[in-house]
């Protein structure tokens, strides 16, 4: 058969345009391979009716609901090429399916890249995170090292200054910090180290120290950084999807991008990563590709 949509990702953008579509009554595939990036996280926070809960347990609701519309199902596998024009897409996965879809939606969000910072791995999503909105409350007023370089580094400070005031930069290694930059934070009593750091010392996920090379140690409860990503797959790019400077999908207001039939949400549109924008653009991109599949009906009557 040939689905109206496969949605590629089962995160929160893929399960609400699964939502929306399925309510529309359109036949919809949510191809996912199960290791989603938050799965890190112990809780995802700021999405109303559900602060906190941990990832799985939002995925297992979202597809209970999800679940009495008939015309949505799941497949645990991985997308590997795409072909086709809008209207007849095929999809191969790893498992050797071929799905044909008259319109795809990636939500295919980013992937982290290592940072080789020695220990971050054991803290990442128990005391270092990247989002403030998302994990600033948990640590408000407590003491918090910020990796992070450039003109980067006051806009984190400023933006953490509302949970705490114990905040130190470190850049680990050179920075093209100015003058100007470094005498702002010096101002809001902010130090800024730029030896590389040797390690991140914790107990069961929970930060301690951050060791510097020079033999700097820093006591804190928490740590923002700066991940290194890039974006979960690359059949965007090879239907041919148009990306920004920064690695994003570029999307219009419903999640449409510059391949006819294509659409994508989430993370890997946008570099407002946090769950509820992900959900909702998931909802955007489904009334675009519901709306445009009508029409199309519309017209060929």
């Amino acid at each position: 058969m040939t689905y109206d949509c496969v949605i590629i990702g089962g995160g929160p953008a893929g399960l609400n345009a699964a939502l929306v579509l399925g309510r529309a009554r359109k036949s919809v595939v949510v191809m996912d391979e199960g290791r989603a990036r938050n799965r890190v996280t112990r809780k995802t926070h700021g999405f109303l009716t559900r602060d906190p809960i941990s990832p799985s347990e939002f995925r297992q609701i979202a597809k209970e609901q999800i679940s009495a519309y008939p015309s949505v199902t799941f497949a645990e596998d991985t997308a590997i090429s795409i072909t086709g024009t809008n209207g007849d897409f095929q999809i191969t996965t790893v498992q050797g399916q071929t799905f044909h879809s008259k319109k795809v939606l990636f939500a295919i969000g980013m992937k982290d890249l290592p940072m080789d910072i020695k220990g971050l791995s054991d803290v990442y999503g128990k005391s270092a995170f990247i989002c403030p909105y998302c994990d600033g409350w948990e640590l408000r007023d407590q003491p918090l090292v910020v990796i992070v370089k450039g003109a980067d580094a006051t806009h984190m400070a400023q933006v953490l200054s509302g949970w705490t005031k114990k905040i130190t930069i470190c850049t680990n290694g050179s920075d093209d910090l100015t003058d100007a930059q470094r005498e702002e934070l010096n101002q809001h009593n902010i130090p800024v180290y730029d030896s590389p750091i040797q390690s991140i010392k914790s107990d069961n996920g929970m930060v301690q120290q951050v060791m510097l090379k020079d033999g700097t140690s820093i006591v804190c409860t928490g740590i923002f950084f700066r991940p290194k990503l890039m974006i979960g797959a690359d059949l965007l790019q090879a239907i041919g999807c148009e990306l920004t400077e920064t690695g994003t999908v570029i999307v219009d207001n419903l999640g449409k991008t510059n391949v006819p039939g294509v659409y994508s949400a989430g993370d890997a549109a946008t570099h407002l990563h946090q769950a509820i924008i992900a959900a909702s653009m998931g909802s955007l991109a489904g009334v675009g590709i519901n709306n445009e599949l009508n029409e199309e009906e519309w017209r060929n009557i």
